[in-house]
């Protein structure tokens, strides 16, 4: 199907769509750089996605292609003609929509890729029919459901998003054609998963969502209802694509933001660097909708999010992480690391001013305080006890009570260890408390540990008689041992049967 924006009215224009910012958002970033590979929309059903799309095509600028052919080349590029408009050397020119084309599910191969007569080329009359691909050349090639499109068409759109170029052979005749459009997909993830090839030739992608807020969907039921739309801001948005076209090309990223995609892109995980040029050619186009001449950290961080989103990697039986996660802990990592390190900046100011005000002090101060080993032995230290009293006696005086652990005349004592190096137990020191041993009462004085002695315990009384059982059983004569069982017995025996019998087998 061939749908323009000149020959088909669109039921409801981009601008009265109610919410989805994000994916207006991404349909533009995508209509203002052509060399973006194309938008992935996954999401909820009836969400508007194709009404959007459908939408977008209105919005572009209209574009000089060669009137008579088939695949609307550029006539002012050469390289991006046909081989038929680069053989002639007058070329006719008119101004046309830019198309956009939808490929059905049930399309046939010959139908997306063109049909070839066999019997015509051997004749000498090769004669191609242009499929969906040259239709969508130079413009939007739209895929509904493309998560249900078949095999072998998904290999077609591969072979021409890779290359730009459509190839159709027949039995050794081969035709080549340009294709170069914007791939738009759309589909519903409960419907079942997308190739991984297929999903990595898409720039950018978004997931969209019914809206929440009740006045949104209110707006929505009129809008169906009566016709009527709550804000159709569509020519503001034709506007803004337009100036942004005109300004991408100006629109410049700095090194260190170059640096910080491309560690942001490892941080990922992705493959390749597919993701790494998405997220800086969606950075120059958001900051060129947004009219600036330079890239800031806001639009990296948005384009990130559009370029990761369907690239992140999983673990077998594990999910993707979240692109937002990553993209907000790397953002929050560098915004660590500057803070530490103005931080330390200041730390490093703040000690070699200090360091700069403390040393005048030592030097201008000639006389330093003594510390207490360099002290005179006659010069008393505070809080001795061998201070002198007011009324000029001294502890050495008769009547005089020394306290407990002082030492008169310098003299030492076993506790001036526990007190330091050179003087008694302050005030406020307290003696060890020592354990109670068991059985021992508060009353009694303590005793420091390892000094107490062991309870006397009663030893038990013994017996010096002969124990019983086998031990102190004598051995019997004989040999025969303590206990018999049975033994034969004659009339010459000393043995009486009956009472061996009544006895236990005992001898006699």
């Amino acid at each position: 199907m061939f749908d323009s924006g000149a020959t088909k009215s669109v039921s409801t224009p981009f601008g009265a769509v109610v919410g989805q910012e994000r994916l207006k958002e991404a349909l533009l970033a995508v209509a203002v750089d052509d060399d973006l590979d194309g938008l992935l929309v996954s999401g909820e059903k009836g969400t508007a996605k194709s009404t959007l799309v459908r939408g977008l095509a209105e919005l572009l600028p209209e574009q000089r292609a060669v009137a008579d052919c088939p695949y609307g080349c550029p006539p002012d590029d050469r390289t991006r003609q046909c081989e038929s408009c680069r053989e002639r050397a007058a070329l006719p020119v008119e101004t046309r929509p830019v198309p956009l084309v939808t490929l059905p599910l049930g399309a046939t191969r010959d139908r997306v890729v063109g049909t070839l007569s066999v019997s015509d080329a051997l004749a000498g009359d090769a004669e191609f029919d242009p499929g969906l691909l040259a239709q969508a050349n130079r413009g939007l090639l739209y895929v509904d459901e493309i998560n249900l499109l078949d095999d072998h068409l998904v290999d077609v759109l591969l072979d021409a998003a890779a290359s730009g170029v459509n190839r159709v052979e027949r039995d050794g005749v081969s035709v080549a054609h340009p294709a170069e459009f914007t791939l738009v997909g759309t589909m519903n993830p409960e419907e079942g998963d997308l190739r991984p090839q297929l999903r990595d030739r898409f720039g950018l992608s978004v997931d969209v969502c019914g809206e929440r807020d009740i006045d949104d969907r209110v707006a929505v039921i009129d809008g169906d209802l009566h016709g009527t739309s709550p804000a159709d801001d569509t020519d503001d948005h034709r506007r803004r694509l337009h100036r942004a076209r005109d300004l991408l090309d100006s629109v410049a990223l700095t090194d260190d933001q170059k640096r910080d995609i491309a560690a942001l892109c490892v941080d990922a995980g992705v493959d390749g660097h597919r993701a790494d040029i998405a997220t800086a050619r969606a950075a120059r186009a958001l900051a060129a909708l947004a009219g600036r001449p330079t890239a800031t950290d806001g639009d990296i961080r948005r384009a990130a999010e559009l370029a990761l989103n369907h690239r992140m990697q999983s673990a077998p039986f594990e999910d993707a992480p979240d692109a937002e996660d990553v993209i907000d802990d790397h953002f929050e990592d560098g915004e660590d690391d500057s803070d530490t390190e103005a931080s330390g900046d200041e730390d490093a100011d703040s000690e070699s001013e200090s360091d700069s005000d403390a040393s005048p002090d030592v030097d201008d101060d000639p006389e330093t305080e003594e510390q207490p080993s360099e002290r005179p032995s006659d010069q008393p230290t505070p809080g001795d006890d061998s201070e002198a009293d007011t009324d000029g006696d001294t502890d050495d005086a008769p009547g005089s009570n020394p306290q407990p652990g002082s030492a008169a005349d310098g003299a030492e004592t076993p506790d001036d260890g526990a007190g330091g190096e050179g003087g008694d137990p302050g005030p406020d020191e307290q003696e060890d408390a020592v354990p109670l041993v068991p059985g021992q009462s508060r009353a009694e004085p303590a005793e420091k540990p390892g000094a107490a002695a062991a309870p006397d315990i009663d030893a038990p009384e013994t017996d010096g008689g002969t124990g019983s059982g086998r031990a102190g059983v004598a051995p019997a004569a004989g040999n025969r041992g303590t206990r018999v069982r049975t033994e034969r017995t004659d009339g010459t025996s000393g043995i009486d049967a009956a009472a061996s019998v009544a006895g236990g087998g005992q001898s006699t």
